[in-house]
């Protein structure tokens, strides 16, 4: 995954954090981490007087913190001070608490996680599958949506071997795919479901996965075959792409005399979403 931003529970207390990709890091708020260990309600404020004091101890810890983009409690994205795994726990010795320790374990079981993942990816299938469950999606669904996961990591892969940037040139592909097979751009679906920042696969019916996929897939047998050297180039390939995608779909919205495409998200759909694509949306 390029940019996962996440919330991890440690003894039922919100952790915010975030996995980058190219350094195989995982990255904690600082704060975050600070309020479950103190139970300080300015937490804020506590790991401010800290730094002072590491600063003037002459620990280089404080001035080795990075800062990342992750969203607080009223939704909106700011900039918050985080912490790899070998800083915070540099932080957590200088922090007394009685939670200390089993917070140390849980920093293990969570790097220790992704290392399994890494190695067998199956597992991070078999979680994600845990998490959908525990979201009320039906296990047919979910095996639709793991699936998606797939082929979208083969585009990726396709797409990294081009020198495609992951971030701002990967949206622009998937744009030029998203318009071109159900003839809205990303934001247009989203906004079509109703959807902010929603990931928009997860608010898809099965069939819409079915034909996002076959976009994706496409894409990537047409990239191996045309070899696209340049950004447009690529954007080129991936409406291609996109377009086999929209011919099925047009097919078969001409026999069934049903749309593909849904307006309903995972939040009206609910365990119904496993049928959706019997149902579809008269015309």
């Amino acid at each position: 995954m390029t940019k996962e931003n996440a919330i991890k529970l440690f003894q039922d207390q919100r952790v915010r954090v975030h996995w980058d990709n190219d350094q195989e890091k995982w990255y904690f708020s600082i704060i975050d981490v600070i309020g479950v260990l103190t139970g300080s309600e300015r937490p804020r404020k506590y790991w401010s007087d800290l730094k002072s004091k590491l600063k003037s101890e002459g620990s280089e810890v404080s001035e080795k913190i990075g800062q990342l983009k992750m969203k607080s409690p009223d939704g909106k994205k700011r900039m918050t001070d985080v912490a790899d795994t070998e800083q915070l726990l540099r932080l957590i010795q200088s922090i007394p608490s009685p939670k200390a320790e089993p917070f140390k374990t849980w920093l293990a079981k969570v790097g220790y996680e992704r290392i399994e993942e890494t190695e067998d990816p199956e597992l991070a299938f078999d979680r994600a599958m845990e998490t959908y469950l525990k979201k009320g999606y039906s296990v047919n669904w979910i095996n639709q949506r793991l699936k998606s996961i797939e082929v979208r990591k083969e585009l990726t892969d396709e797409w990294d071997l081009h020198g495609i940037k992951k971030g701002i040139e990967y949206a622009i592909l998937t744009d030029e795919i998203t318009k071109a097979w159900s003839g809205m751009t990303t934001r247009e679906y989203k906004d079509f479901k109703d959807l902010k920042k929603e990931n928009l696969r997860d608010n898809m019916t099965n069939l819409e996965l079915v034909f996002n996929m076959l976009a994706e897939a496409s894409t990537t047998e047409i990239s191996k075959e045309k070899q696209p050297k340049t950004l447009n180039e690529n954007k080129q390939v991936a409406r291609k792409g996109g377009k086999v995608a929209n011919a099925a779909r047009k097919q078969l919205e001409k026999t069934t005399r049903k749309k593909v495409i849904s307006p309903l998200n995972a939040k009206q759909l609910g365990k119904r979403i496993e049928n959706d694509e019997n149902k579809g949306i008269e015309e």
